[in-house]
């Protein structure tokens, strides 16, 4: 299993104070920042645009790991690129043609992720695994931070697993909705790689203990799976 990456999610930062915040997100050992963008059609509901995604990049060094929760992401590709996007990721569920999507990205040499909804069946996206460099599995309906995490969710990240081996792929398995200090142990041991948290991130004082107790944590599931099991020594 590779290393742990943990993504915070911007959308739960206090934008008061974004500057501070995003501060100690790239102190605290954040990976990289995840930035959802919603235009309130896909889901039910309106964050921000490339402008402030452009804002965000100029405050961190960090890469932003940007997720288009839109309904025509070609539409913005380019923006988004220009606004200095590593990865973009866009949904399966989307109104856009999924391939020619996904070659705009390449054009752009900006990796490519693919997201899937909770009620969506990951064989719809079994014939672009090939072409994706991020996997973005949901955890909870997109749309709205707080939600609870979805369990039954980890039987789709397995799925992605064997997906992977069993066609050479080379994605990373990327995991959004309700992770925090426990569920990122069911999430880990499925095989979730990035670990997007927004709430239970930056809603505590020290961003650099939550960060590491989220690694702490995965590195104790990690050590779970591995870990023999003891034999009994009879007398």
């Amino acid at each position: 299993m590779s290393s742990i990456r943990v993504a915070p999610s911007v959308i739960a930062a206090d934008f008061g104070y974004l500057r501070a915040d995003l501060a100690r997100a790239e102190q605290g050992g954040a990976d990289m920042l995840h930035v959802d963008i919603m235009d309130g059609h896909f889901v039910p509901n309106i964050s921000f645009g490339p402008d402030i995604a452009k804002t965000i990049k100029t405050l961190t060094k960090l890469p932003l790991d940007v997720h288009l929760m839109i309904s025509k992401p070609r539409k913005f590709i380019t923006s988004f690129v220009e606004a200095g996007a590593s990865n973009i990721t866009f949904h399966i569920e989307c109104e856009d043609v999924i391939r020619t999507t996904i070659d705009d990205l390449i054009y752009y040499s900006c990796k490519v992720g693919l997201a899937i909804k909770p009620r969506t069946p990951l064989s719809v996206a079994k014939e672009y695994l090939g072409a994706i460099d991020r996997l973005l599995i949901m955890t909870v309906e997109p749309g709205f931070g707080g939600q609870k995490f979805m369990p039954d969710m980890m039987a789709k990240v397995e799925e992605a697993v064997a997906l992977r081996a069993e066609g050479g792929f080379k994605y990373d398995i990327e995991v959004d909705g309700g992770l925090n200090n426990y569920t990122i142990w069911p999430a880990v041991r499925a095989g979730a790689e990035v670990i997007v948290a927004g709430t239970s991130i930056f809603s505590q004082v020290d961003l650099g203990k939550a960060i590491q107790d989220l690694r702490d944590n995965a590195r104790e599931a990690v050590a779970y799976l591995t870990t023999p099991p003891v034999e009994e020594v009879s007398d």
